[in-house]
């Protein structure tokens, strides 16, 4: 199945015989709540999911946004509707990083159809309606394990023998601002690949054909070992779609940068190159 979905497609799916759950996952790092955008307005039917609570266990050691509990994350997806049999799509306010991370948490736990809403909330042009949705509840019980997971030294030894992608912006990679971890650089012989270069102006993500060529500039072809890793395991998520998308299987280090750099021990690289 396909990892994304255009608005189109989406609002034909609606009114179909088997409509999709809907997942409003609006986030921003460091930014205020975003429940009252979507009680002020959200696509019809959709239930709010909070990235930090529901999609992450608490910060410390694993990183700013670990794995959350496989049974806290069960539950809260069926207050949210979510059904084992039913589709799933997950959106949020344009940039695609949340609905991502719901995506990949979601396939990760075993749900067979999710896809992400291409360029979000932004794209969409049919009706919104206002106030909370309390769907019936869902019957989905995770299946963990469904996806390829990293940790700090399966990430370290793909880099050297493998693809280990680095979705941070390039000024992050090269160590030469920080503004979040205790130091700058990257992960020794990862590669700089920012995940902002996956969509165009408008937010969604580039045709599958522009995708593919970029990742296999990087040497991240199909059959190919590939990792990825980002901050805190959220923009990173949404090059994996990214990669989805293009035809590529890669794994998420969840951890990411937050979870590397809080080691002392653990080398830094920076600078352009992959070190």
């Amino acid at each position: 199945m396909n990892a994304i979905i255009s608005a189109t497609a989406l609002a034909g799916e609606l009114q179909g015989p088997r409509p999709p759950v809907l997942l409003d996952v609006r986030w921003q790092l460091g930014g205020p709540d975003r429940r009252p955008a979507y009680l002020a307005g959200h696509l019809p039917g959709a239930v709010y999911v909070d990235l930090d609570r529901e999609l992450a266990g608490g910060p410390g050691e694993g990183g700013r946004h670990p794995l959350p509990g496989v049974e806290a994350f069960g539950a809260a997806m069926r207050a949210a509707g979510v059904d084992a049999g039913r589709p799933v799509v997950t959106y949020d306010g344009g940039q695609g990083w949340a609905a991502a991370r719901a995506w990949w948490l979601l396939r990760w736990a075993g749900h067979p159809e999710v896809r992400v809403l291409d360029g979000g909330l932004a794209a969409w042009d049919g009706p919104l309606e206002t106030g909370e949705v309390t769907p019936e509840p869902g019957d989905f019980i995770p299946d963990p394990g469904q996806l390829e997971l990293l940790d700090a030294d399966g990430a370290a030894a793909l880099a050297a023998s493998g693809v280990l992608l680095d979705a941070r912006a390039a000024e992050r990679y090269r160590g030469d601002v920080e503004p979040i971890d205790p130091v700058g650089g990257h992960i020794p012989g990862a590669l700089s690949a920012p995940t902002t270069e996956n969509t165009g102006e408008d937010g969604r993500l580039l045709p599958a054909a522009e995708l593919a060529g970029r990742f296999a500039a990087l040497g991240a072809n199909p059959g190919k070992k590939v990792g990825v890793y980002c901050g805190s395991g959220v923009s990173g998520a949404h090059e994996v779609l990214a990669l989805a998308v293009a035809g590529v299987d890669a794994a998420l280090y969840v951890g990411s940068w937050s979870d590397w750099s809080a080691d002392p021990a653990r080398p830094v690289a920076t600078g352009p190159q992959p070190g």
